[in-house]
């Protein structure tokens, strides 16, 4: 298979009892005779605050950098991942997160202070150069705050066991580095890490080959109407979270009369007056906002895989449909397909290439 530029995969996993990410993350470090450093990573999440729908989130993470000093790995909390976590069981000492409400914030927090801080200390280089005094709560807590509204940040203990989940974030990767996946996934196999109850993995493809209005509407329209068989062949998890369908604009938009001829500014513009989420099948929030790390076309319908074949077989199939996106001959729209040897036969038309994956032996669900 031949990838419109790399792809990048973070695959969540869950460390076992009495380990964490970071012993996931010297692991590898360890194999790979390089080192590790502690980092900060955001996260959100819902709020039940009044007013503050989104909480941002600190979190401690691990940065794995090989011999030569190449950030090879992350090892990194996600939030979705709960169901395996015995909230009530002590926080383990020396891990924490920075809370706030105000993403701005929390990035200049990053910025200013370092994951290597104790609870205690880590947000006083921040309120040295705000000119502010650290509040000291229950439990360890710390806040920092001025005299205007709520706290601009809060640093505190983690709820049992967040140390545990581990989502294993891959730089960018050519095809012919994707092996280097099972160095890292046969560590996690050996340390007996595991696929979590929610647990996904998502796929970034670079976004550059698909900004333009028409393979846009390539993508939005393969994407409809394949998406539940695309589901169902690559065996997407019942229990993950934050997935879901786009907003019922983009298909609107995208299938207007003349729009696949605008240039890709005025398409842009106007896809970013659509309530786009993340949170959702296949994100294409970052293709439209080129985020500046994070330029891609999401795929996050994939269950964790521990071992490189199936991953393969998914970015090969993945990678084919952009590929079909990127072709000057237009995708037809077509109302969702219902899971069955007719939407595989049609996705078949689509992709020749992807014969493998669309041919395996399997029952194929019953009409309802």
């Amino acid at each position: 298979m031949t990838l419109a530029g790399r792809v990048g995969l973070e695959i969540e996993l869950m460390a076992p009892r009495g380990a964490s990410r970071q012993t996931l993350a010297e692991a590898i470090a360890s194999a790979h005779e390089g080192s590790v450093s502690r980092i900060f990573y955001p996260q959100s999440e819902h709020s039940q605050i009044v007013g503050t729908p989104v909480l941002e989130n600190l979190t401690l993470g691990f940065e794995v950098r090989d011999a030569q000093h190449r950030a090879i790995v992350w090892c990194v909390d996600d939030l979705t991942l709960q169901a395996d976590c015995d909230r009530a069981r002590p926080p383990q000492p020396g891990w924490y997160r920075i809370v706030g409400d105000d993403i701005r914030f929390m990035q200049i927090i990053g910025r200013l202070t370092d994951a290597n801080l104790p609870l205690a200390e880590v947000l006083q280089p921040v309120a040295k150069t705000l000119g502010l005094e650290l509040q000291q709560g229950p439990q360890g807590m710390v806040k920092l705050a001025d005299d205007l509204g709520p706290p601009i940040a809060i640093a505190t203990t983690l709820p049992g066991e967040r140390e545990r989940p581990c989502e294993l974030i891959t730089p960018p990767l050519t095809y012919a580095q994707l092996p280097q996946l099972e160095a890292y996934l046969e560590v996690a196999r050996r340390l007996n890490f595991y696929a979590p109850v929610e647990g996904a993995t998502h796929l970034h493809f670079d976004a550059a080959p698909l900004c333009s209005a028409p393979a846009m509407r390539n993508l939005v329209n393969l994407l409809w109407a394949y998406g539940p068989t695309l589901k169902w062949l690559l065996g997407s998890n019942p229990h993950c979270q934050r997935l879901g369908l786009w907003p019922p604009e983009l298909l609107t938009l995208v299938r207007e009369p003349g729009w696949g001829n605008l240039p890709w500014d005025q398409a842009r513009e106007q896809l970013k007056a659509i309530p786009l989420t993340k949170y959702c099948d296949f994100n294409l929030k970052n293709i439209v906002y080129s985020l500046r790390h994070k330029h891609t076309f999401e795929v996050r319908i994939l269950p964790v895989h521990l071992t490189l074949p199936p991953l393969l077989e998914a970015i090969d199939l993945m990678a084919d449909l952009v590929n079909r996106a990127l072709d000057p001959a237009p995708v037809l729209p077509h109302e969702p397909w219902p899971v069955g040897a007719d939407s595989v036969n049609a996705l078949r038309h689509e992709l020749p290439l992807s014969q493998g994956m669309l041919r395996r032996d399997r029952a194929l669900p019953k009409p309802t």
